[in-house]
């Protein structure tokens, strides 16, 4: 059928982590029917398409991370022509730390249809086997290669409340641990998810100390790193808040400024305080 003008379509598919039978029969489908595949690998892209397979109709054109600018205008034609833009990256979904985000922000602005064939993700595998809490979540990304600018990258997740997710390169992986450990402290709960849906799959976890440790043998293969929430700081109770008010009186403070200031350091309401110290006096 050909290509009615203005009814174009990007199409985000997500790709087997490396298990093939994780391809959905949509994925199939749309290898076989899109007008042009923007591939991340276009070898790896051939070699998908072989173990399902199927043959692609369309044509297929290269769209990593440094000709992701230049493709733009060609991928903006084809859609303004009606086609339909098929994009995949090598493994999980497009746009997830991989090339695509870029293309999505210029159909938005262009007013262009964006829609996904939803599947694996290398970030919600791993926190839904993590053991972590993922009732709250963060994706990361990859941290950075430097060790100083990696432990000022850590040093915000020292009170992280959620559960964050990173991408590391296996030959990376202690160094990062390492860096992690000094930064929020050996006992912070993790994970390290290694080859995921592959033959080799292994999760480990443990503390941040015990998984530096582990990692300095070496590992091999796709690791996402799955880090727990930070402990929650134990505020004083109101009693022991109140009694310090009361004392600072007795020093000479007046109630409401001895409140004020108390109440600042432990972080709670001013006024909860100060109400509390003149129910006791």
């Amino acid at each position: 059928m050909s290509p009615v003008s203005g009814s174009g379509r990007l199409v985000l598919a997500a790709t087997p982590l490396g298990d093939i039978r994780d391809a959905s029969p949509r994925l199939i489908e749309a290898l076989e029917t899109a007008n042009v595949i923007a591939a991340e690998d276009t070898r790896r892209l051939h070699s998908l398409a072989a173990a399902l397979q199927v043959k692609p109709s369309g044509r297929v054109v290269s769209f990593y991370d440094q000709v992701e600018t230049a493709r733009l205008p060609g991928l903006l034609e084809s859609l303004h022509n009606g086609e339909t833009v098929l994009l995949v990256t090598d493994a999980g979904m497009p746009s997830v730390s991989d090339p695509g985000y870029r293309l999505v922000a210029a159909c938005v602005e262009q007013d262009l249809k964006v829609t996904c064939l939803p599947g694996p993700s290398a970030v919600t595998t791993a926190l839904a086997v993590s053991g972590l809490p993922s009732d709250r979540f963060a994706f990361d990304g990859f941290p950075p290669r430097k060790s100083g600018e990696r432990k000022r990258w850590f040093a915000p997740l020292a009170t992280e409340q959620r559960t964050v997710v990173f991408f590391e390169a296996p030959h990376r992986l202690a160094d990062t641990l390492a860096d992690a450990v000094e930064v929020l402290g050996p006992d912070r709960s993790a994970a390290v998810c290694r080859e995921l849906t592959k033959k080799y799959e292994e999760v480990v976890r443990g503390s941040l100390a015990e998984l530096a440790e582990w990692a300095v043998e070496g590992a091999r293969g796709e690791i996402t790193v799955v880090l727990g929430p930070a402990p929650a700081e134990e505020k004083p109770d109101l009693d022991t808040l109140v009694a310090e008010v009361k004392q600072r009186v007795a020093d000479g403070e007046r109630m409401k400024s001895a409140a004020a200031e108390v109440a600042d350091a432990a972080g709670i309401s001013k006024k909860a305080l100060y109400d509390a110290a003149i129910r006791s006096s």
